[in-house]
């Protein structure tokens, strides 16, 4: 009896085969046809059905280089061996190496710093001291804070990602900003401190015709976890375009929470309609900070750089109270979103210029000590945050090192709905591999240990914090093969005249 059965089963087995293999010759015969008589690809005309390896072996190429082909210090955007960094602080694990560097410290633009022969002692180190944000603000802004979560919005991010980086940052005693794709409920549930962004489609905060909605504004910054309002003008992924959500991640909640029919691709406008001065900027800045009552700056990657001046001799005319209460410094490489790759490559300056480009123009007008400068732009180890400042940031703020946190493999899937890890994507079915309460925790540690790794380098160089630190505490190797100190590469500024004051101006 059981030895028919086997047979009958091998019977069926082998019957089964022989029908799946004559429904493959089938379709490679199919296949083949196709590509023979189609005439818009060469390959696939002249070799049929091989011809399509090749882009299967194309997209295998990006996971085989990152995990098998490039050297740690090889890859872009990053690195093997800074993601290592970021895992390894956000999963709160030793990230101490033996046996010296594996970073090659002779190209052209690598950073030093110097050590102190005498570094702080225990006894002298302080805590970050607090910093205030927007005097003229009817609820100015405090945080001692270093490191905060970038821009990232609902709809470019998951529910789950944002509910985790939310928690995470209030956990680690930081702000999150929501992006341009309005306050969603998952940027506020973690009860932490929230900078609103109002992009150039003025999503959260909009009329029917795109236009700013001063009700819609005040009942979102009325929000007790709302602290500060960010004017998007550019960002690093697409400078001079805006933003850009595919349809195939509009949702239901997403179009009511941005106002966008429902399904249809979200592309902002390249700049705000209403803004087409630097007279008009300070105007806008001052009507909402007046509305809102919050603190209220700008967001911009640095290209044409004239103007700053000329914004800034506009706040001297009118008086110190006009000036944005703090700049965004964006570098122009690239970021989360979809954008065109003339713009990720080619659009732009990196944060390497432009930041000390906006700190050096705030010096000449006198307006350093009114107008507080945050750093973002692929600022995800303590190397480059301790670099950031040195030219003269604040604070820093960082998208992708808070999505490694995360567990972001840099697998290029941003722009589509397929992120592997559920960050970047509206799938169900993806989206379950990350849990918003393991996940935070992570992200409040890489926050945490970066801010931990940052005071350190700054104790060696001989301060006593970290915005203590100056453009002579590091150097940058050039042409030569040698390093030069920072401070001679880009020249400190002096302040050309102080700007008036609220007591004097009219």
């Amino acid at each position: 009896m059981e030895m028919t059965f086997l047979f009958k089963f091998l019977e069926f087995m082998s019957a089964g085969f022989v029908f799946f293999i004559g429904l493959l010759f089938l379709f490679l015969i199919v296949v083949y046809f196709c590509d023979v008589t189609q005439t818009k690809n060469a390959i696939r005309r002249n070799y049929p059905v091989i011809g399509h390896l090749r882009y299967f072996f194309e997209h295998l190429g990006e996971f085989f280089r990152q995990y098998f082909f490039a050297m740690d210090r090889e890859e872009l955007p990053f690195n093997r061996a800074e993601r290592s960094w970021c895992y390894r602080a956000a999963k709160d694990l030793d990230n101490t190496v033996a046996f010296g560097s594996t970073r090659n410290l002779r190209p052209v633009g690598t950073v030093m710093f110097v050590n102190c022969p005498f570094p702080s002692l225990a006894e002298e180190i302080e805590p970050p001291a607090a910093v205030t944000i927007g005097p003229f603000a009817k609820e100015p802004y405090t945080t001692s804070n270093l490191f905060h979560v970038s821009a990232m919005s609902y709809g470019s991010l998951s529910a789950p990602a944002v509910t985790a980086l939310s928690q995470g940052a209030a956990l680690a005693g930081s702000w999150i900003n929501t992006g341009e794709g309005g306050l969603s409920p998952y940027h506020l549930k973690g009860g932490g401190d929230v900078v609103f962004q109002l992009g150039t489609a003025k999503f959260g905060a909009r009329d029917d015709d795109g236009n700013l909605n001063v009700e819609k504004l005040r009942e979102t910054t009325s929000r007790p976890e709302v602290k500060m309002v960010e004017l998007k003008l550019s960002q690093g992924a697409k400078p001079g375009k805006g933003g850009i959500l595919p349809g195939v991640k509009v949702t239901e909640e997403i179009s009511q929470i941005r106002g966008i029919p429902l399904g249809e691709s979200a592309i902002s406008p390249n700049r705000h309609p209403d803004v087409n001065s630097v007279s008009e900027l300070l105007d806008l800045i001052g009507r909402i900070r007046d509305e809102s009552g919050l603190p209220t700056g700008y967001k911009a990657v640095v290209g044409a750089y004239g103007w700053l001046d000329s914004l800034f001799d506009e706040v001297k005319r009118r008086g110190i109270e006009s000036a944005p209460d703090f700049i965004t410094v964006d570098g122009a490489d690239g970021g989360t979103g979809a954008a065109p790759m003339p713009l990720i490559d080619d659009m732009g300056l990196p944060l390497r210029e432009g930041l000390p480009m906006v700190v050096d123009a705030l010096v000449r007008a006198g307006l350093r000590d009114r107008v507080k400068v945050i750093a973002s732009g692929k600022l995800v180890t303590p190397t480059e945050v301790t670099w950031a400042f040195c030219m003269g940031a604040d604070f820093v703020a960082s998208a992708r090192g808070n999505m490694f946190a995360l567990g972001c493999i840099q697998a290029l899937q941003c722009n589509k709905n397929t992120c592997p890890t559920g960050i970047t994507t509206h799938d169900l079915k993806l989206q379950k591999g990350l849990v918003p309460e393991e996940k935070s925790k992570r992200v409040a540690s890489y926050i945490k240990n970066i801010s931990k790794e940052v005071e350190i380098m700054a104790h060696s160089c001989g301060v006593h914090e970290p915005r203590q630190l100056r453009r002579y505490h590091a150097r940058m190797v050039i042409e030569t093969g040698r390093s030069q100190p920072l401070d001679e590469l880009w020249p400190e500024e002096t302040a050309r005249e102080t700007v008036r004051g609220p007591e004097n101006h009219h």
